[in-house]
């Protein structure tokens, strides 16, 4: 099939698609610890405090899908099909943002979160497998790095927007003659339901699963190889870039939970605290694609090595930052770092595992982030207490952990296209 700069269109689709449904999932990362806070939402909070409770409600999602990843990348593998996971989470995702506008205790916001949680277990490792089935060994960090820039484009626009959505509320709507009120929440809880269904449309219409050799046959253990089975390193490659793909996402996700916190450190608003959420993003969608490419091009372990080193500055200064504009700053300087670490590691993974076993493999690397994602807010919500610098600093000391680790565990498993054109 053609490609569009390098890019396979199904890809460009799928890219988009996911784009839509991350705007939406994305709001509610800023309209949920609102909303906890709001008068709207009661009842017993099972001994935690606010804070620590809208950690654990923003960590459900991780917490839910990263476990049961592998599973639905193993099944996708077996099947030679991803597509109708991808339609079945969307269609779950859909029903429990509708949900949340009917939710009046804490209790329910963890059963829809949960319900989230299994939809992204569907979504993500099958939309990632697609994305390594229709990109080439030459051109699979660009498919990976241009894949993630319209995601992440997604996930930075949401938050933005959030803010806005819910300071501006309510809304009065007048249908035949009869007002409807909404509140600045449900306004939020029906869009994002609306960027889901979007998405469901873009999938059901422009994605085919592509002709893959169904893993049905094949003995597998379906676990994870945690030791180097070569005897080359002590951790085994994918293994390793997993954990890196966990510091990464527990580093970028203890800032989501300390909305107020951080808005009172720094006397501003729930919409400059938005706008520092999405500045990682910002950085991301600036440079996934082209790092993508590079790593075609240069190679995929130094990026990863590099993007790790600069984790660790860029996320200890969080801890100890009195300005909103520095903040920013620092979050879109992490993000740089992010932008070269996870596309990277996913094309290296895609590299190791070719496209029979991709569900599987990739999904190592999805958990990982998905526990990451978990972890940063459980981190936030129960270390703050300590020192609002402290989750910071444990963050960036893992940070520093991956980058000896992927130093010492990692090496690229093909040749990169400078040295292929300069040996031909």
């Amino acid at each position: 099939m053609k490609t569009l700069f390098g890019v396979n269109p199904q890809v460009i689709a799928l890219a988009l698609a996911r784009m839509s449904e991350s705007v939406g999932n994305s709001f509610l990362i800023v309209v949920l610890p609102l909303f906890i806070a709001s008068d709207f939402v009661g009842g017993t909070t099972f001994g935690l405090t606010e804070v620590a409770l809208t950690g654990v409600v923003l960590a459900l999602f991780g917490l839910v899908n990263s476990p049961l990843q592998p599973v639905t990348g193993r099944l996708s593998d077996r099947t030679g099909r991803r597509k109708v996971f991808v339609l079945l989470g969307l269609t779950i995702l859909i029903a429990a943002s509708l949900a949340y506008s009917f939710v009046t205790a804490y209790w329910q916001l963890i059963g829809l979160r949960t319900l989230q949680g299994i939809a992204g277990a569907l979504i993500i490792p099958t939309t990632v497998a697609l994305v390594n089935d229709l990109a080439t060994e030459t051109n699979r960090g660009g498919n990976m790095g241009t894949y993630n820039t319209f995601r992440l484009v997604g996930f930075g626009v949401g938050p933005i927007a959030a803010g806005g959505v819910i300071d501006s509320g309510p809304y009065s709507l007048t249908l035949a003659g009869r007002t409807l009120r909404l509140s600045g929440f449900d306004a939020a809880f029906y869009f994002a339901a609306f960027t889901a269904t979007v998405a469901f449309a873009l999938v059901a219409v422009l994605i085919s699963d592509p002709e893959i050799d169904s893993a049905e046959e094949e003995e597998q253990s379906g676990g994870i190889a945690v030791l180097d089975p070569t005897g080359k390193h002590v951790l085994d490659p994918v293994f390793t870039l997993g954990v890196i793909s966990f510091f990464m996402a527990a580093g970028i996700a203890v800032f989501a939970t300390l909305g107020d916190i951080v808005n009172q450190r720094l006397d501003q608003g729930a919409t400059m605290f938005g706008l520092q959420f999405a500045a990682f993003v910002l950085a991301q969608i600036l440079l996934q694609a082209p790092i993508g490419r590079a790593t075609d091009f240069y190679g995929r372990r130094r990026f990863i090595v590099v993007g790790m080193a600069l984790l660790v500055p860029t996320t200890a200064a969080q801890g100890v930052i009195f300005n909103s504009w520095l903040m920013f700053g620092a979050r879109f300087m992490q993000g740089v770092a992010g932008a070269m670490v996870f596309a990277p590691a996913l094309a290296l993974a895609g590299d190791i595992a070719g496209n029979r076993s991709s569900g599987t493999t990739l999904s190592v690397l999805t958990m990982a982030f998905g526990f990451g994602v978990a972890a940063g807010p459980l981190m936030s919500g129960f270390l703050v207490r300590f020192g609002f610098h402290v989750p910071f600093t444990i963050a960036a000391t893992l940070a520093a952990v991956g980058t000896v680790l992927v130093a010492t565990q990692v090496e690229e498993v093909r040749t990169p296209n400078s040295v292929a054109e300069a040996s031909d």
